[in-house]
C-alpha cells in the first residue's frame, strides 16, 4: 500500500509542482493496483488548513473528499491500535496528524509518501518516500 501525506494528497489533487515524478507514479500506479490510501485523520487536517485560510481547494472538502473516495482512494480509520500506536511512536514529534499517519503507515505495512523533513529522518522502521522525488 501507498499511503499519502496531508500535503501529499492535496499536491496530487491540485496539481503541485512540488510533488516529484517518482511520488506521482508511486501514487499513480497504487491507485491503478487499488492499493492507495490516507489515514482518516488527512480529511480532518484538510478542513482545518481550510478552514484557517491556509490552503485553498477548487471544491469544498466534503465534496472534494466524496470524489477521491469515489475515484478508488482507501480512507484507513483511525482504530483504537492506530491511536495507541500512535501516542507510542519512539523519538517522533509531537504532531497528532503525523503521528496518527505514520502510526497507521507502520500497522499496514505501507510506504508513507511524504515531504515532512521530520518524518523523512526519523529514525524509525518506517517504509517512506520523499514526495518531492
Amino acid at each position: 500500500m501507498i499511503l499519502l501525506d496531508t500535503h501529499t494528497l492535496i499536491w496530487l489533487t491540485e496539481g503541485h509542482p512540488q510533488l516529484g515524478d517518482r511520488a506521482r507514479q508511486l501514487a499513480d500506479e497504487a491507485l491503478a493496483d487499488d492499493d492507495l490510501g490516507i489515514s482518516a485523520i488527512t480529511f480532518w487536517e484538510t478542513a482545518m488548513l481550510h478552514q484557517r485560510g491556509r490552503i485553498q481547494l477548487v471544491r469544498p472538502v466534503e465534496a472534494w473528499r466524496r470524489t477521491l473516495v469515489d475515484q478508488g482512494l482507501h480512507e484507513v480509520p483511525l482504530t483504537g491500535e492506530v491511536c495507541i500506536a500512535a501516542a507510542t511512536l519512539h523519538d517522533f514529534h509531537a504532531d497528532p496528524a503525523d503521528r496518527f499517519i505514520t502510526a497507521t503507515a507502520l500497522l499496514y505495512g505501507a510506504t508513507l509518501v511524504t515531504a515532512d523533513d521530520r518524518i523523512l529522518v526519523w529514525s524509525g522502521a518506517l517504509q517512506r518516500h520523499d514526495a518531492r522525488h
